[in-house]
């Protein structure tokens, strides 16, 4: 932070201008990850909320990281970048995306569940497990139509609109690639085009990793034992 403070004297700016800066991108970040269910917060939002009455180049920088730091230390979540790869238009290759940044909470598993976690969203974050189960199993990436194969076996079918729980499948399964969850990508072939889900930063988190092997494991044993009983 005292490297902050220098070049904030270079800046010609007061350091309650700072953190008014500050405060605003922790409100923005907070809010639109309370509204968008936790999809990615593009880089370049934040850099606007800055840049709107400032022109220097380098205070983004200084504030955001700031923001995430207050974020980890006065809220208790970690603001983790993403960036990921996407096929290049112009050849087999792939680009940078443009940064982005999710929320990740820091508490103990015991302790979100007691005091965080919304009881009511205990079926999204089945689905989500479910599907990401599938493509870690198939390898980590999976056609559309073998992925709906799958689910259609557990009574998720893609014309499904009004679902008791998810309410529309489709859009649900959508949901999982705007939170990064998912990739989605067209792959050409000799047969035309195939739609390809993949795993994304997400999925492939070390923590969300280790829940998806060990909730497989669990169902594995649990068909396991159902076996051995009939």
């Amino acid at each position: 932070m005292a490297n902050h403070s220098e070049d904030l004297s270079q800046l010609n700016i007061s350091i309650e201008e700072k953190d008014k800066l500050v405060a605003e991108v922790i409100r923005y970040v907070l809010f639109k990850n309370h509204q968008n269910s936790g999809s990615p917060i593009k880089r370049d939002e934040l850099t606007q909320i800055v840049t709107k009455n400032y022109r220097h180049r380098t205070l983004p920088a200084i504030v955001i990281d700031e923001a995430k730091h207050k974020l980890a230390s006065v809220f208790g979540f970690e603001m983790r970048e993403l960036q990921r790869a996407r096929p290049s238009s112009t050849n087999q290759g792939r680009v940078a995306d443009a940064k982005s940044y999710v929320l990740i909470s820091q508490l103990p598993a015991d302790v979100y569940r007691k005091y965080v976690e919304d009881v009511n969203s205990a079926h999204v974050t089945g689905f989500t497990f479910v599907v990401i189960s599938v493509v870690h199993l198939a390898g980590g990436k999976i056609p559309e139509e073998n992925l709906w194969h799958h689910l259609k076996k557990m009574g998720l079918f893609e014309n499904d609109e009004s679902h008791p729980a998810l309410g529309n499948i489709k859009q649900a399964l959508e949901t999982l690639v705007q939170q990064r969850y998912l990739q989605k990508d067209k792959i050409s072939g000799p047969e035309g085009n195939t739609l390809v889900y993949e795993l994304a930063e997400r999925a492939l988190d070390g923590p969300v990793n280790e829940r998806v092997k060990e909730y497989i494991s669990q169902v594995v044993k649990r068909d396991v034992a159902s076996a051995v009983i009939n």
